[in-house]
């Protein structure tokens, strides 16, 4: 069966789950000041667009797009239960996300990840993310890369 990537509200008891084990996963490898979670009430605010993956229809991973204000757009809670790593799911998330953002008219995608997540990092590169500065409200931290790729 097919991964199947569509836009759902993220208040539904198997996204909780992922969410939940995705801020333990955090929490083991960066301390909370490094952690920039989005909970569940930011994640349903409307400038969010808010994304499942289904694997024989139980949700396996999620993503979030945030439009900035600015006419760019963050990633947000892009998250693979890693039970169903190898399906190419975040592959997946990235696209949809990408596309989302296109048909929004954004400029870019940016996005702040941890720098203990080698994984996460190959496969933002894989899909044309460089790497840059702080952004929004985001400070500095030696744990946190930030990164953008440029859509038009």
């Amino acid at each position: 069966m097919t991964v199947i990537i569509a836009k759902e509200p993220p208040r539904q008891p198997k996204v909780l789950a992922l969410l939940a084990q995705s801020d333990a996963y955090m929490a083991a490898l960066y301390p909370s000041e490094s952690n920039h979670l989005l909970d569940v009430s930011a994640l349903e605010k409307p400038e969010v667009k808010f994304f499942t993956a289904r694997h024989h229809n139980d949700i396996v991973g999620c993503a979030a797009l945030v439009e900035s204000g600015d006419g760019t757009g963050e990633i947000k809670r892009m998250f693979v239960d890693p039970a169903s790593r190898g399906l190419s799911i975040g592959k997946k998330l990235l696209a949809c996300l990408e596309e989302e953002a296109l048909a929004l008219g954004l400029s870019a995608l940016r996005l702040e990840t941890g720098i203990h997540q080698p994984e996460a990092l190959g496969l933002y590169r894989a899909f044309g993310f460089v790497e840059r500065g702080p952004f929004g409200s985001y400070a500095l931290d030696p744990l946190s890369l930030f990164m953008e790729k440029r859509l038009r």
